[in-house]
């Protein structure tokens, strides 16, 4: 039988399979799906946008409590950039968050950085850091590729 993106998250999986359990545990709303995404370490790391650094497992679990009381948060991740290595993977991810307000569903743009280590349960999160995005189409700058003739 497959298994599923929860059960990668229980037994290791890979550092993108604990990145699509975050965000699948983000869009319905389950606490404890998303917490077991993380690293189990007391200097666990996140920042929500315009939010304080939130440090351990315990204050991180709160805010997503209280972010949980309105529901289940829509983000979407959108073109990832990842830096890998044996032990460690960083993850900038555009997030596309769909909120409905007074005037109908609307788009809000937010960027995050995903940093995960590879513990002995396997890969988990140890940083979410996140900011607000551009409110209107999102623009990346970069190097142009090197093109060699």
């Amino acid at each position: 039988m497959p298994k599923t993106r929860h059960q990668a998250a229980a037994i290791g999986g890979t550092a993108d399979d604990i990145e699509a359990a975050l965000y699948e545990a983000l869009q319905t709303g389950d606490i404890e799906k998303l917490m077991a995404c993380w690293a189990d370490e007391d200097e666990i790391v996140c920042v929500h946008p315009g939010g304080p650094r939130v440090v351990g497992a315990l204050a991180i679990r709160a805010t997503f409590d209280a972010m949980f009381s309105n529901g289940p948060i829509s983000a979407v991740p959108q073109r990832v950039r990842k830096v890998e290595s044996l032990a460690s993977a960083v993850h900038n991810v555009l997030e596309r968050i769909d909120v409905m307000t007074p005037d109908g569903p609307q788009q809000a743009w937010v960027i995050a950085t995903n940093v995960y280590h590879k513990t002995a349960q396997g890969w988990r999160l140890v940083v979410h850091h996140a900011s607000p995005g551009a409110p209107s189409e999102l623009q990346e700058v970069g190097d142009a590729p090197q093109v060699l003739h």
